[in-house]
């Protein structure tokens, strides 16, 4: 709607958008000042606008959200107990390790198959000559800051020896011809045998630990025993002339195929070896088994530092006889009795009877010092106990004796001396 005057000229009123603004929100108005001092009266809008801006500073600011507390979870395991500081054990102990194989172990037959099993296991190789041909050994990796150099490398006490079938099986064949007598001095090579080998040997790697391994002893065995088997079969006597010709074709065999040895003979050569010697040898089947044993003995020399450690305790035995293991005291003081009667068994040349006896008369230590304050010379202090009955076995078997002044007087310097390296077996 408009309206309309002479001197004024249209005039159009501002719709609600105009007040409300884009989406029905109040938009912003400025008030106008005019020259005269009375102002203009509010216009709805503005009345509108004020209220809400009243109403806005008089309710107060939410507080913050805060971030929701992060939900309970439950603690992590805590981590494995770390091996001894120094030694290493397991994998890292292999790490330590690096296995040296001699050139003539890897011709032969299943050298190959050694050397890729002990990569397999993560040990690291070498091949260098070694003072005995066909030889394993180990070095281990030094503590210190400077691993990397040759001279951080330590040369381990363990050597294992490859000894070829043929060869083994030829020194025992010496041992069963050789006498006993001649056994023992036989170290000129002509008449090898498993000692003199061994002697000769330990010339070259003085202060090593040598271990031998055979393989395929059990194959020889067999195919020898199959043939000596068959050659009756075939001696037939059909005449002096030919009978002659089958025994030296017969010997002709004997020696291509090797000397014949029997089980027993091996047995009995390495029973004489490990007891003049102390050298075990390992027979192993085939190459597969010694690949086996070589990482074995790997996982074991690794690993000998670390067993050595966490065997190194205070004690030199174990305290497994109940005799000698110790008595538990409860809070209660439950077991002072025992504990005070396997003290004094502790001494020499006294059993559990006169030990019993003695804690009968005097249940404590303190007991047994008060009684010797109440003696007045030192003669009857040693005496004090000399009297006291032991009594062995029941019935009709029972025995008895004294304590004797001899433990009577051990007890009292034992109680009494102030010197820790009296020995008390010695007499005035």
């Amino acid at each position: 709607m408009s309206l309309g005057s002479d001197d004024s000229e249209d005039e159009v009123l501002p719709t609600a958008s105009v007040f409300l603004g884009p989406l029905g929100r109040a938009a912003p108005i400025s008030l106008l000042s005019s020259d005269s001092e009375d102002e203009a009266p509010p216009t709805l809008c503005e009345r509108l606008r004020r209220k809400f801006a009243a109403q806005s500073s008089a309710v107060p600011a939410s507080p913050a959200r805060k971030a929701p507390a992060p939900a309970c979870r439950p603690a992590p395991p805590p981590p494995p107990p770390a091996p001894a500081r120094g030694q290493p054990r397991g994998q890292d102990g292999l790490k330590q390790v690096a296995a040296v194989l001699d050139p003539a172990l890897l011709q032969a037959d299943g050298g190959g198959q050694v050397l890729s099993a002990l990569q397999a296991l993560g040990c690291a190789c070498a091949i260098e000559p070694q003072p005995v041909a066909g030889s394993m050994a180990w070095r281990r990796r030094a503590a210190g800051p400077a691993q990397a150099e040759e001279e951080s490398w330590t040369e381990e006490p363990n050597v294992l020896l490859l000894l070829h079938t043929e060869e083994f099986v030829s020194m025992i064949y010496n041992y069963k011809q050789v006498p006993l007598q001649e056994v023992q001095s036989s170290t000129d090579g002509q008449k090898e045998t498993l000692r003199s080998f061994v002697a000769r040997v330990m010339e070259k790697i003085p202060g090593k630990t040598l271990a031998l391994a055979v393989v395929e002893l059990e194959k020889y065995l067999r195919s020898h025993k199959s043939q000596s088997q068959k050659r009756p079969r075939q001696a037939v006597p059909n005449g002096s002339q030919k009978e002659g010709q089958r025994k030296r074709k017969r010997q002709k065999e004997k020696e291509a195929s090797g000397p014949e040895v029997s089980r027993l003979d091996v047995e009995e050569a390495l029973v004489d070896l490990q007891l003049h010697t102390g050298i075990q040898v390992r027979c192993l089947e085939n190459w597969k088994d010694l690949s086996d044993f070589a990482t074995m003995f790997t996982k074991s020399v690794a690993e000998a530092p670390f067993k050595r450690e966490r065997e190194n305790t205070g004690f030199s035995f174990y305290l497994e006889n109940e005799w000698c293991r110790g008595v538990k005291v409860d809070r209660s003081g439950k077991g002072l009795l025992q504990a005070w009667q396997r003290q004094i068994q502790q001494f020499h040349r006294v059993s559990p009877d006169m030990a019993s006896a003695i804690v009968s008369a005097y249940p404590s230590p303190w007991l047994l010092e008060q009684a010797y304050r109440r003696c007045f010379s030192e003669q009857e202090q040693q005496n004090m106990l000399a009297d006291i009955p032991v009594r062995r076995g029941d019935g009709v078997t029972a025995t008895s004796r004294r304590i004797g002044p001899e433990l009577s007087r051990r007890i009292f310097l034992q109680m009494t001396s102030h010197n820790p390296d009296l020995y008390l077996d010695v007499t005035n």
